[in-house]
């Protein structure tokens, strides 16, 4: 299992080591499938961002990601932060808001999600938009 506090921040590097692509921005969440789908990458400040699918991932560790280069331009993958989104549950009741998140590099599967009330699962999660991640209230207890 990987953190998403962890994952921010590593450098991207293509196979060999000897392209340095950037850096981690942030991981794109498809929630309803529970799933991170995407890396975006900061190239440097006048290089912009590349997204790339999970699947170019070929490894991943606490020191980096290496990736197979970008074959396209830029993708229109919409994203949402997970981390520091508000927590509601479908009913819309407030459950905090997002710490970090545990996820497994090799599938993209959402393992937990920490929040400012607790762990909540990954089975759990609905969707996640502009506002907020919602999440379902069954099994309230983990809350």
């Amino acid at each position: 299992m990987m953190l998403f506090s962890r994952v921010r921040g590593l450098p991207v590097l293509a196979p060999g080591g000897a392209d340095h692509l950037g850096t981690v921005r942030a991981l794109t969440v498809d929630a309803a499938s529970r799933t991170v789908t995407h890396v975006r990458v900061r190239r440097g400040r006048l290089r912009g961002e590349i997204v790339l699918a999970l699947g170019a991932v070929e490894a991943a560790g606490p020191d980096g990601l290496i990736v197979r280069p970008p074959d396209g331009g830029p993708s229109a993958t919409p994203h949402h932060d997970l981390l520091g989104s508000r927590v509601l549950t479908e009913c819309g009741e407030e459950r905090g808001t997002v710490l970090d998140a545990a996820f497994d590099p090799a599938d993209g599967r959402i393992e937990a999600v920490l929040t400012t009330f607790g762990e909540v699962p990954g089975d759990r999660l609905l969707g996640l938009g502009d506002h907020a991640l919602v999440v379902r209230s069954r099994r309230a207890h983990h809350l």
